[in-house]
């Protein structure tokens, strides 16, 4: 084949050099605009497993890169507040970066070598039949993160262009650094910050961030790049050992900096143009895998056009498809990375040690346990601080999930949470003997808290006749039973959690039907306004005052006989849709009374029935609230920043901890799933609110659980479906990590014991092979 490479950077090049390893007869050009030595960027940062994929393809051009890789397995974290300085160490991190001058050079040479035809200071029209490029069989669209090809054809393309907030600029240094260093700065103007390493023997990468607040109280838009770089030298003095700050960007007229572009196009190639490198997507910079990626996509294409087994169109697709995904997967970890440091307030309050975690473990690509791996001795100096926070003393450390934890009165064993979830298996409300054995199992599996299932305040406040109530002396004897044997026989708490079905009532059990109505015996629904769930349930009816009033003083009712049964812990259910839940999102809520409208005036109802409860439920007790915090359905529902606003007033009324969850308050809603995807949503209302809250949403492994409550973004973590599966989740994590004081009921002593042992042979039987 005839191929065009339309610009020389690293995607370009490596492509052009694998193809032609795979077959040399393909003409291959590389048109660059630029000059073979111009580069506008420093270092460039790869993993070892990177240089493993480039040793696959190409061992010349790797073992070069790899002759002069810098290398260094520090982080540094410092801290400079204008009042007080600290510095957090960790090892075992595993970098290797090389100059990006020098990576070009190499792969020119090598793609020389290979007699790819390179052409420098072309200027190429994003035109396929253009004079330049008709001749050509394919277009390789390798033109960077400011793609013409992309913008010329962004309809085809489908392209999703996110600018992020902060800005940044890169420079460099010949300051030489003996660790990766993110250096923290407060200055009059606000805080600025560099992400700091070194990539050759004589030289480092500094980019310099910032918030817009920031970087327009500095004037930095109105300076010129040398005006620029002398006032970086003054802030980061400290750090630079009397060093100049430089900049490569003389190209561009004016400031060089930038906000960040995340782009992701839907499709990657249209005709013969096919988008390779940042021109197809981007990752930001503070994750350090935009080069990774753009390697990468050139090693898969290459792949794909050297398979004649399938069709090229085929092929296209599959390249697509296969580097898209983890494409996602690294643009996720960017994102969590990205809005880290775009909301870096939240955290400057933090103690160094777990500001430095937080810093750490921020992308969600590096966990708990991978830190272990690293650093097994600054980890555990990590585990010990949060234990003596929790009151925790002595020199084992403890696993952040096995720490105590305090609400009002009730003090918790652990941070683990039985979530709520629906069983559909009561009868008229009342809880049998399988809510006793589901319970039970749960509360002797170790978790610190058990939450029961929504326990609905009347028969027309459930969901479906499968769901448990609290409306009559009979149910609060059952649930009292339940309650004793947990309290009595486990560490566990119990919690109940009350709440009313309002427009997602009337419906079938779970595994005959979500959401779908009743066949028969269908009971008349309440609601914010006349808003059916779906359109296949019922419209309800908008709620007048009298049926506020008796709906109340249902959930007090409820509430009095929970104090009697002997709960630990109360929650009012505002999440997910059902009644309260309606009230407060502007998707069900569409009233135009004091109840509808503004946020203040969705929270009214709601916020009563909370008081309410709180009144009525002993001071010594907690109460929580569990909220949906994000609707899923852009600005027209609760977004996080109203979310924030919620959390605010159901504190000032009284509540001890919010239970952060999200969405199903729309059959159109468009979540965002993925590993604790609900997690930055409790991370949010705890740091902005300063309260406790707790997280939930697709969290199922130790590490998840652990990292979030290190890192601070909790202070309780609630597993609902391995719960289901596994009661003795916990006891399992215990013996997992070895946990001295395990919450082991002393009947299943023996079987924990055998279970830790079989554990730990295990591990070390992995370790030998």
């Amino acid at each position: 084949m005839r191929i065009a490479c339309v610009g020389g950077g690293p995607a370009g090049l490596y492509f052009a050099i694998a193809m032609k390893l795979k077959d040399p007869g393909h003409d291959i050009t590389v048109f660059e605009r630029n000059q073979p030595d111009d580069t506008f960027g420093w270092g460039v940062v790869f993993s070892d497993q990177t240089m493993d994929n480039l040793k696959a393809v190409d061992p010349v051009s790797a073992q070069t890169m790899i002759d002069e890789l810098a290398h260094w397995d520090d982080i540094d974290v410092e801290i400079h507040d204008g009042e007080k300085s600290s510095k957090v160490s960790s090892s075992g991190h595993g970098f290797i970066g090389i100059g990006r001058k020098r990576l070009l050079n190499i792969l020119q040479a090598r793609a020389a070598e290979l007699d790819v035809d390179l052409r420098y200071g072309v200027e190429v029209d994003a035109d396929p039949q253009s004079e330049l490029l008709r001749d050509f069989d394919l277009v390789i669209a390798s033109d960077g993160l400011n793609s013409r090809f992309r913008t010329r054809y962004a309809d085809h393309f489908q392209v999703d262009i996110d600018v992020k907030r902060n800005r940044f600029i890169w420079l460099g240094t010949h300051q030489k650094f003996d660790a990766f260093k993110f250096l923290f700065r407060k200055t009059e103007q606000g805080w600025i910050w560099a992400h700091a390493y070194q990539f050759s023997p004589d030289c480092s990468t500094f980019i310099v961030e910032c918030d817009p607040e920031t970087y327009d109280r500095f004037g930095f838009e109105h300076l010129s790049q040398d005006e620029t770089c002398r006032i970086c030298e003054d802030i980061f003095r400290p750090w630079l050992g009397g060093h100049e700050l430089m900049t490569n960007a003389r190209h561009i007229r004016g400031s060089a900096w930038i906000n960040f572009p995340r782009v992701i196009c839907h499709n990657w190639h249209y005709q013969n143009v096919i988008l390779l490198g940042d021109a197809a997507h981007t990752a930001h910079f503070s994750i350090g895998s935009g080069t990774k990626l753009a390697l990468e996509d050139a090693i898969k294409l290459a792949d794909v056009l050297g398979d004649d087994s399938r069709p090229l169109a085929e092929g296209l697709v599959h390249y697509r498809e296969v580097r898209q995904l983890e494409v996602l997967k690294l643009q996720s970890a960017a994102r969590n990375s990205t809005d880290w440091f775009e909301t870096l307030d939240r955290y400057l309050p933090f103690e160094p040690i777990q500001f430095a975690y937080s810093l750490l473990t921020r992308s969600q690509r590096v966990s708990h346990e991978n830190l272990r791996l690293r650093d097994p001795h600054w980890l555990a100096g990590l585990e010990r601080w949060f234990a003596e926070r929790a009151g925790v003393t002595g020199d084992t450390p403890t696993p952040p999930m096995f720490t105590p934890f305090k609400l009002r009165g009730m003090t918790l064993a652990n941070r683990i949470v039985v979530s709520p979830m629906a069983t559909y298996s009561a009868v008229d409300g009342l809880p049998n003997d399988f809510h006793m054995v589901h319970y039970g199992a749960r509360a002797m599996g170790g978790a610190g808290l058990v939450y029961t299932e929504m326990t609905c305040v009347s028969p027309t406040g459930r969901i479906t006749p499968g769901c448990p109530g609290l409306w009559n002396d009979e149910q609060a004897a059952a649930w009292g039973r339940i309650v004793a044997f947990a309290h009595e026989r486990s560490g566990a708490k119990m919690c109940l959690q009350l709440g009313h079905s309002g427009s997602k009532g009337s419906t079938r059990i779970g595994w005959e039907g979500m959401d779908e109505p009743l066949a028969a015996d269908n009971w008349d629904l309440i609601a914010a306004s006349d808003v059916a769930w779906s359109a296949s349930n019922a419209t309800p009816r908008p709620m007048a005052r009298p049926d506020m009033d008796e709906v109340r003083d249902q959930f007090v009712a409820a509430t009095r006989r929970a104090v009697d049964t002997g709960f630990a812990m109360v929650e009012l259910h505002c999440a997910h849709g059902y009644l309260l839940s309606g009230f407060i999102s502007p998707v069900q809520n569409r009233r135009t009374d004091e109840y509808g409208g503004s946020l203040e005036n969705r929270l009214r109802f709601p916020l009563e029935v909370f008081r309410a409860m709180r009144a009525a439920w002993p001071v010594d007790r907690p109460m929580a609230v569990r909220i949906s915090a994000h609707d899923w359905v852009g600005e027209q529902g609760v977004t996080p920043d109203e979310a924030v606003e919620i959390s605010r007033a159901f504190i000032a009324a009284g509540a001890d901890l919010i239970d952060v969850s999200a969405g199903q308050v729309a059959k159109n809603q468009k979540p965002v799933y993925g590993r604790m995807f609900q997690t930055p949503f409790s991370d949010l209302i705890r740091n902005e609110l300063h309260c406790a809250t707790m997280a939930v949403g697709n969290i199922f492994e130790v590490d998840h659980v652990n990292s979030i409550l290190a890192a601070g973004r909790a202070d309780l973590c609630a597993l609902a479906r391995p719960h289901l599966i596994d009661p003795h989740w916990t006891l399992r994590a215990a013996a997992e990590q070895r946990y001295a004081a395990p919450p082991v009921p002393p009947p299943y002593d023996a079987g924990y014991r055998q279970l830790a042992t079989n554990l730990e042979r295990a591990a070390q039987m992995a370790m030998l092979v």
